[in-house]
């Protein structure tokens, strides 16, 4: 295969696993973030404490975390299709993606909350803070270093997934580099996808860790 015919595959295919990234990663930042937030609220000592609550979101979130992605990909066409309409595409792949992703960035979350000093959270609930307030003024913003971190870590976990989801018509690098590295004996192919695959997860990393410091040594200022 000549460097004309693989460059528009490539292409293609960089762009559908990117949309498929962005998007799947939004949906799990709005999912996994409130649970992670709860799993903390709710345990013993939180502030909302509620030990059926918090018993019943950390068992949905080990269920989810310990199931493979490839079976959960499988397990969930029929939710898939009854969301988007079909289980094909990029489109699609947006909805497994998110779904196994959820519960891995809450437990990230819930690791990255755990870190805030408890005496802050004292200081501004004896002001009369309300929960809302103590979350969103103090938790998320003393946090956020760690969860910008876990949220790296997420994205490039979806980089992995998406590549997986192309065994089953999930477009993307995956699916290219399958059908025409793996099927047409192609490795030339296979090889420049899986770089392409490399430079995609370096620059999340380079983005993601850049932007860590970033706010870490704003908060060592402030």
């Amino acid at each position: 295969m000549s460097w004309s015919e693989m460059q528009p595959l490539l292409s293609q295919g960089t762009i559908d696993t990117l949309y498929m990234v962005l998007w799947s990663s939004l949906v799990t930042v709005a999912g996994g973030l409130p649970l992670g937030v709860l799993l903390v609220l709710t345990d013993k000592g939180g502030l909302l404490q509620n030990r059926p609550v918090n018993k019943v979101i950390g068992v949905v979130v080990n269920i989810g975390r310990s199931m493979p992605f490839i079976i959960l990909l499988i397990a969930l066409i029929p939710f898939t299709t009854w969301v988007v309409g079909t289980f094909i595409g990029p489109t699609a792949m947006i909805v497994p993606l998110a779904v196994g992703a959820i519960p891995f960035f809450a437990r990230l979350v819930e690791t990255a909350i755990r870190e805030v000093d408890h005496g802050l959270v004292e200081a501004v609930q004896s002001m009369g803070g309300s929960i809302p307030t103590i979350v969103r003024k103090v938790l998320l913003p003393q946090a956020l270093p760690s969860l910008i971190a876990g949220l790296t870590t997420t994205v490039i976990t979806l980089v992995s997934y998406s590549a997986m989801a192309g065994a089953v018509g999930g477009e993307g690098l995956g699916s290219k580099a399958i059908t025409y590295g793996f099927q047409r004996f192609e490795t030339q192919f296979m090889l420049i996808t899986v770089g392409v695959l490399i430079a995609i997860v370096t620059v999340i990393q380079l983005i993601g860790d850049g932007a860590v410091r970033l706010l870490a040594r704003r908060g060592r200022t402030s």
